[in-house]
């Protein structure tokens, strides 16, 4: 029913145009991913999937699978990556044709609704969240993906090319000493970010901007990228030594940059500036990014708690068939939602003094539970049992890698002193949003707590390697410290009558031993020591039970 994403729908035909341009104003991916391997045809013709050919489909394009090492994927959005050809996984589940990949942002599973194969590109009309996202996906094999990987290399390092000479026109007497490309996620895949150095007479200055299509939730890795290219550089390069780093950015991301700025050393904040570029990359503007001190100052809105109802009699009926997995995660107005370890399966709602069941997974269209489809519910709820365990044999099922870090969460949600002794069981908040609505690149925290000496503490999850990871703890510290600065996390009663301490939140960054990040501990080292931050390490065996290895101070 319900899945963690962000909301996409350009699946119209429109996006297939002819011939490929290489104008440096528009987005070169856009245009090469829409046009790439065809230059005739202006819109594909799929071929819809019904119970009767959801057997052939899948064992079609199981086969395509087989028949090559590697794929390009590329979403509707611009976004792509290539993909080994034991990182995508074709299924059926509850008369759905299911594809389950290891994306950039971790493991993804799609409905597919329709599918073309031309022959050099593998189209599927594919939905998640209720119908929220609806791409299509493209999946070019390797031979083919190597001619787009070069085109697309090609414009981005025009884009490139570009911010070096703007760069170079902000300083007399600069020199463009080097004007690169950051290595793709993969061999051979092109980056996504400039790498410029531009020389002085005394010093470098290093000089890095998207080159790519960039949201505001893109910052944080954007961010991590810079820094820790910036530290490499300054350690390698010969004399003059790289003094400065520029970031060059568009309007959407400027304000969300410049907070998680002034969450770093005071020593490396010195040595960063940002520049904002116009919507025609013709000129570039300074901007001054604000101190901690002055972001307190800033307005917030304050929190409207709203004390949960009780549990309706059939969410109860539904948790009593499996209390050790089931829970309710949100109650509202509209509704109840039921997770299975953190999954989504079930909505509950209330209309004309009935209470109503729906139930789906993996942005399927919600099914009434009545008389018809009782046999459908008995199946998802076994299909759930079976898969959706700590003991299930079948790894690679996709209801077993879907939704990782809810799953995680969920188990920490029953019982958060198994993190922590310290922290009090309830009230503890999950995916809590500090503003209304959710602006863009404003994600929810995985967990607010409250410790038994008062202190809050923001917990973010991972469960596959993530190097935002930092930086996502920090911008939650900031976030939750203003509301508790101005009294609207006592006033609202998040945690009853409990006392909130004085003293700033505490930030605890929790992943599986084997699934931090590599750079962890370098960007952890850059962070504010204001900003306490804590990493704790869990056993790898999580789902049947989450352990402690190790926790420590990182910053």
């Amino acid at each position: 029913m319900v899945a963690h994403g962000r909301s996409n729908d350009e699946s119209s035909c429109g996006q297939y145009e002819l011939g490929i341009r290489f104008n440096v104003f528009s987005n070169p991916e856009e245009d090469l991913i829409s046009n790439s391997a065809s230059h005739s045809r202006v819109c594909p013709m799929f071929e819809r999937l019904t119970n009767s050919v959801l057997e052939t489909a899948r064992h079609r394009i199981a086969e395509l699978f087989d028949n090559h090492a590697e794929w390009f994927y590329t979403l509707s959005d611009g976004s792509s990556q290539a993909l080994r050809r034991s990182e995508l996984d074709i299924n059926i589940a509850q008369n759905r044709l299911i594809l389950s990949c290891w994306t950039e942002k971790g493991t993804r599973s799609w409905r597919i609704r329709g599918w073309n194969w031309t022959g050099e590109k593998l189209e599927l009309q594919a939905s998640r969240r209720m119908g929220a996202e609806r791409p299509v996906i493209s999946l070019i094999p390797r031979a083919s993906a190597s001619a787009i990987g070069a085109t697309v290399r090609a414009a981005r390092q025009v884009r490139c090319d570009q911010l070096a000479q703007l760069a170079s026109g902000l300083l007399p007497g600069v020199k463009i000493e080097r004007a690169k490309l950051s290595p793709g996620m993969r061999r051979g895949q092109p980056g996504r970010y400039a790498r410029i150095l531009l020389r002085l007479k005394h010093h470098r200055i290093a000089v890095t901007g998207s080159v790519a299509a960039s949201k505001p939730s893109d910052v944080d890795a954007f961010l991590s990228s810079a820094l820790l290219w910036f530290g490499r550089t300054g350690e390698r390069a010969r004399a003059p030594n790289v003094q400065q780093l520029w970031l060059l950015v568009e309007n959407e991301l400027v304000k969300a940059l410049s907070v998680r700025i002034a969450l770093l050393r005071a020593s490396l904040r010195g040595a960063i500036a940002v520049y904002e570029l116009d919507q025609a990359w013709t000129e570039l503007s300074p901007v001054v990014c604000p101190g901690l001190e002055e972001i307190w100052k800033r307005r917030l809105a304050r929190f409207r708690f709203i004390s949960p109802p009780a549990s309706s009699e059939s969410a109860q009926a539904i948790i009593a068939h499996a209390p050790a997995a089931i829970d309710v995660v949100q109650q509202a107005r509209h509704g109840e939602t039921l997770r299975y370890f953190g999954l989504p399966f079930a909505r509950v709602r209330r209309l004309m003094n009935s209470e109503l069941v729906w139930f789906g997974i993996e942005g399927s269209r919600g099914r009434l539970l009545d008389e018809k489809s009782e046999h459908e519910w008995a199946v998802l709820l076994r299909n759930l049992d079976r898969h959706r365990s700590a003991s299930a044999s079948d790894h690679r099922h996709a209801l077993y890698r879907t939704a990782g870090e809810a799953w995680l969460e969920s188990l920490l949600r029953r019982d958060i002193s198994k993190l922590d002794p310290g922290l009090i069981v309830a009230p503890l908040h999950a995916q809590f949003r500090t503003t209304r609505a959710g602006r863009l690149g404003s994600r929810p925290i995985d967990l607010l707590a409250l410790r038994r000496d008062g202190r809050l503490v923001v917990i973010e999850l991972k469960v596959s390697e993530d190097r935002e990871h930092v930086l996502q703890g920090a911008d939650y510290w900031q976030r939750v410290e203003a509301h508790r600065r101005r009294g609207h996390i006592w006033q609202a009663r998040l945690f009853g009558e409990r006392r909130i301490s004085s003293e700033s939140p505490l930030v605890y960054l929790v992943a599986p031993t084997l699934r931090v990040h590599p750079s962890f501990q370098t960007l952890a080292r850059l962070i504010d020591p204001n900003v306490e931050v804590y990493r704790f390490d869990i056993n790898e065996d999580w789902r049947a039970g989450v352990r402690v290895m190790r926790r420590k101070r990182v910053n």
